[in-house]
């Protein structure tokens, strides 16, 4: 197991390093755009492919890394479902699971400090984002904070994990690295309270300045999406009902880049063929599923992903392979549902 803290200290943040084996598939949670080449630098010395770049939540007091490795890297940017980024590649919800090669995570809906903060149960310890600190709490008081969610995250879900589980926050500006669960409920005074009116009470009167890069951080932080626009203009895109009209024809291959996870949860459409995102460079190179069928049969490939992040990157990736027939639907499975495309 590979598992790496680091730190950045303007800011105060902790973003973390996962993967199972050197050589092997890495995520990173909660990545600081500053530190953005120290990251790589990290995974090219150990050896790893960084494939899913993670924020706990959407953070105020810094810009975010995601956008930044998923164009270095062609990673899948993850967050919770709530977010409000434009678009991230994939969503996740209490009960799902994020996983890579050789690590799986379980999924908690933790909201409070901001309407979209998630944790993240490893084994023997879990990710906090901001919802729980060493020896404090994040704040409510904007980014739809609420403070009786957050006792509810608290002590309906944080506290209830072993007392032994290590408790690895976002965030930290007193140089503490880690607790536990069991330290927590004894030595943190945010969670001395005897009821949740008297967290609210507590926590609604904290009083608290903004954070200095907030009104910066939250907008840029809202759109790290690619611009799909790029791929439209190049003539490598479909709109839905284009698609639509395409199911069921000879001359089609409709791929799904999705994780079977994501298929299972929210449907497939017709027709097509799973091969997942993260095999598409073995795919699309010579003797790969995609270059004969396109190469081989002559079909056209049709990339389709949850929000067409993925599919997005897939066409560049394919068009730079010489697959020049490729192309992705715009918007992904969410468009195609929000057009009544069946399923």
């Amino acid at each position: 197991m590979i598992f790496r803290q680091l730190f950045d200290q303007v800011s105060g943040t902790y973003s973390y390093l996962l993967a199972s084996r050197p050589g092997g598939e890495a995520l990173i949670i909660d990545p600081v755009l500053e530190k953005v080449d120290r990251y790589l630098q990290l995974v090219k010395e150990l050896d790893l492919k960084l494939v899913k770049a993670v924020d706990t939540h959407l953070h105020a007091d810094h810009i975010t890394g995601l956008g930044a490795l998923r164009d270095r890297t062609h990673c899948i940017t993850v967050m919770g479902e709530q977010t409000k980024a434009d678009v991230v590649s994939m969503r996740l919800a209490e009960g799902d699971k994020l996983t890579i090669e050789g690590v799986s995570l379980d999924v908690l809906y933790t909201p409070g400090h901001t309407d979209d903060s998630y944790s993240f149960v490893m084994g023997d310890r879990v990710f906090t984002g901001d919802t729980l600190l060493i020896r404090g709490t994040g704040r409510t008081d904007f980014q739809n904070g609420d403070a009786r969610l957050q006792y509810e995250s608290l002590f309906g879900k944080l506290l209830r994990l072993p007392e032994e589980t290590l408790v690895f926050p976002a965030h930290d500006y007193k140089g503490e690295t880690v607790s536990t669960i069991g330290e927590e409920k004894r030595f943190n005074p945010r969670l001395r309270v005897k009821s949740v009116e008297e967290y609210v009470e507590l926590m609604n009167n904290l009083k608290l300045p903004n954070p200095k890069m907030m009104d910066v951080a939250v907008p840029a932080n809202m759109h790290v999406g690619l611009h799909q626009e790029e791929v439209a203009k190049r003539g490598w895109a479909l709109s839905v009902d284009q698609a639509k009209a395409l199911i069921g024809a000879p001359g089609i291959a409709l791929i799904d880049l999705r994780e079977q996870s994501e298929r299972d949860k929210h449907g497939v459409i017709p027709g097509s063929l799973h091969l997942p995102y993260l095999d598409l460079p073995e795919n699309i190179s010579r003797g790969g599923v995609l270059h004969e069928l396109a190469t081989a049969t002559n079909k056209q490939l049709v990339f389709y992903c949850a929000f067409g992040e993925r599919s997005a990157m897939a066409v560049q990736a394919a068009q730079d392979a010489g697959i020049t027939t490729a192309c992705h639907i715009e918007g992904g499975l969410d468009a195609w549902k929000r057009a009544g495309g069946p399923l």
